[in-house]
């Protein structure tokens, strides 16, 4: 049965991955991957294409085919709760030194469909979209998008709709209109980057880096959803982190008067 070019990103993939190419190695040039596996050109060369779309190799011009350099991951830490700070709310305190690389886009336009269902909103309901680049201020590079989204009855006529909402940004201002306590809930995804997003974020060209997707619901006490944030990153970089306390059922015996309540 004639080889394919999974078996042999496979193999190449099991040799990467046992650390016998490490980062910044050479992979065999393709003629000599013909030659080991008996396999024409084309059958090689879409093995390679296999890696490269999962990030594992890089092309690299009079090098040959290199294995990538993996960044160390670090942790978003998703603890279960809001904090702030003088300049209002924020919910990891790994992101909290981060500022805006640029100046919100702020405009109105068509709820994607996705969203549409999560806010509770109708199909080709309009909204405020506010997009921004957030990253670390020092070295100005970028770590991750946030997209807002807050309903036009929301947001029209409101500084919500200005680029700058002032000290507090657009939590305060909804407090301040009577949503106040707001409530939060929110869960992780990833999905592939749009192009616009993976040069945004710098992320590889050509390489196949996923993105992290947080999206978070902000809800007033009415139950209203008032704004859904949508929080791309690096799923290279970045890992999302929460401790695991013990529930009632797996308490050892003698701990449930030492630790009632820690896991709540």
């Amino acid at each position: 049965m004639p080889v394919s070019y999974r078996d042999i990103a496979a193999a190449l993939r099991q040799q990467i991955s046992e650390g016998r190419y490490e980062p910044g190695d050479k992979l065999p040039m393709l003629t000599e991957l013909q030659a080991e596996w008996g396999a024409g050109y084309q059958t090689v060369r879409s093995a390679i294409a296999l890696l490269e779309q999962e990030g594992l190799v890089e092309a690299v011009r009079r090098r040959g085919t290199i294995v990538r350099e993996r960044p160390g991951k670090r942790r978003v830490t998703r603890s279960r709760e809001v904090y702030r700070d003088e300049l209002g709310y924020y919910f990891d305190p790994a992101a909290q030194p981060w500022v805006a690389l640029e100046p919100p886009t702020v405009q109105w336009g068509v709820v994607p469909v996705d969203v549409a269902s999560l806010m509770e909103l109708p199909l080709g309901a309009e909204v405020l979209i506010r997009d921004r680049l957030m990253g670390d201020p020092d070295t100005r590079e970028p770590k991750q998008l946030a997209t807002s989204y807050l309903p036009a009855e929301v947001a029209r006529g409101t500084r919500l709709a200005e680029p700058d909402t002032g000290l507090g940004g657009i939590y305060d201002r909804l407090e301040e209109m009577g949503h106040r306590p707001l409530s939060w809930r929110e869960g992780v995804t990833a999905r592939m980057p749009s192009p616009d997003e993976a040069a945004a974020l710098r992320l590889p060209p050509d390489v196949g880096v996923p993105l992290l997707r947080v999206v978070r619901i902000t809800a007033s006490p009415t139950g209203q959803i008032v704004e859904l944030n949508d929080t791309r990153m690096s799923a290279e970089e970045f890992e999302i982190g929460y401790s695991i306390g013990r529930h009632e059922s797996a308490r050892l015996p003698g701990e449930e008067n030492d630790r009632a309540g820690t896991d709540r």
